[in-house]
């Protein structure tokens, strides 16, 4: 049976300045992990074809980058998640962005769709830590009822670096775009100078309690249910953005477009969604003090925008745009989901959850790609992409129900 245990005494609170520093780093980390993560969704067609990829295969080799950069993930997610646990937050902050940086500077060297891959795998690898290390941190940082506020903003002021990364990959060549990136990751190694551990994993520290054992997950039927839970709650943010986003350029002709869309404008107009679905999503937590019912709105409301998409997306190239734009505010609860992911188990393990949660999501990625490919001959490609993402929908709704709602929980407590 699944348990947990209160620690004794509370973790040491701490200041303002130490609460808005550990706020400011994680959210410039995710901003650079975002940037490189829909880098590829923009340069993807510009860099294939400067490697001399037929436009033929341009679709079967970017699925197959963007899946060598999700795997990358899903490993480093695992890797990362049990160094938070063992050897503190900050040993993933400083490690993950070191790694990606020197990845994305050799990523603008490629010269073959192989380098290429090992770069992107190496890279996500990298990147997979970013996310789940700062929520933790902010988690643990913050008091109990306000919290909400600082994972919201790391979360939705890191969306942006998506907006970046359609600029940057719009006005410089994909070589240049890797490059600003990894100069980015190392310019932020210096911000991360001066950031505290979480008094809440010092604490545990002390004791002889088991950390970042990623088997106390599989312990009992009932974790594994939350856990399961906690992951697939993310999959509708990602199939838009792996596939409807990614493969604008096709989706648009099928739709019935005259000519192919640009890519570095859905991640656009979709990223500035998400950064505003973020803010409102996280701030109505808080108003209503409630995660769950404010997901579930985001949910329903990301479904009904995504069968508009294949209703009326062909109409017009401005009614293709402003669906990716509508799609990433519903999609917007990305917030709150790593915030109820954090919260959902105890400081021994809570880092391998939030770092292994969102990366599994994106690993997901892989599944989904592979079963859009799979069902595009027989179904077309419109139709492969619409029952891939009603089953995403599908498969969010009921691991929903399986989390515990989790605002203003006490996160001293560790699991047995």
């Amino acid at each position: 049976m699944a348990s947990h245990q209160s620690l004794q005494a509370p973790a040491p609170a701490v200041g303002g300045r130490r609460i808005a520093l550990a706020i400011t780093v994680a959210a410039f980390g995710y901003f650079v992990d975002i940037y490189d993560l829909i880098l590829f969704s923009v340069v993807r067609v510009a860099s294939l074809k400067d490697l001399g990829v037929p436009q033929g295969d341009m679709l079967g080799a970017g699925t197959y980058l963007l899946n060598m950069q999700m795997t990358g993930m899903l490993i480093g997610g695992i890797l990362w998640g049990v160094l938070g646990d063992r050897r503190g937050r900050l040993s993933v902050l400083f490690g993950s962005i070191s790694l990606y940086s020197l990845a994305n500077i050799a990523n603008g060297f490629a010269g073959s769709v192989s380098a290429y891959a090992a770069l992107r795998f190496i890279a996500g690898v990298g990147l997979a830590g970013e996310l789940g290390a700062g929520v933790t941190l902010v988690s643990e940082t913050m008091s109990t009822e306000s919290r909400g506020y600082g994972t919201t903003i790391v979360a939705a002021f890191g969306i942006l670096g998506a907006v970046v990364a359609a600029l940057v990959g719009d006005f410089f060549s994909w070589r240049a775009a890797y490059f600003v990136g990894g100069a980015m990751g190392l310019g932020l190694l210096a911000m991360r100078i001066g950031v505290y551990e979480s008094g809440a994993f010092e604490q545990v520290a002390r004791t002889n309690v088991s950390r970042g054992n990623v088997l106390t997950l599989f312990s009992s039927w009932a974790r594994v249910r939350k856990y399961m839970g906690a992951v697939f709650v993310g999959l509708p943010p990602w199939f838009v953005v792996a596939l409807l986003v990614t493969f604008a350029p096709e989706f648009g002709p099928a739709l019935g477009l005259s000519s192919a869309p640009a890519a570095g404008r859905a991640v656009l107009l979709c990223y500035a969604g998400l950064s505003c679905g973020g803010f409102v999503s996280g701030f109505l937590s808080q108003l209503f003090r409630n995660r769950k019912k404010v997901t579930l709105a985001f949910i329903l409301m990301t479904a009904v925008f995504i069968a508009i998409y294949f209703a009326i997306g062909g109409l017009s190239l401005t009614a293709f745009y402003a669906m990716y734009f509508v799609m990433g505010i519903g999609t917007g609860y990305w917030a709150v989901f790593v915030t109820m992911a954090a919260e959902q188990f105890g400081t021994n393990i809570r880092a391998t959850v939030a770092t292994t949660a969102p990366n599994f999501v994106r690993g997901a990625v892989v599944p989904m790609t592979w079963t859009f490919q799979e069902l595009r001959n027989p179904l077309g490609i419109v139709g492969s992409g619409a029952l891939v993402g009603a089953v995403s929908i599908a498969i969010a709704l009921v691991s929903l129900a399986n989390l515990e709602e989790t605002f203003g929980r006490d996160l001293n407590f560790v699991e047995e």
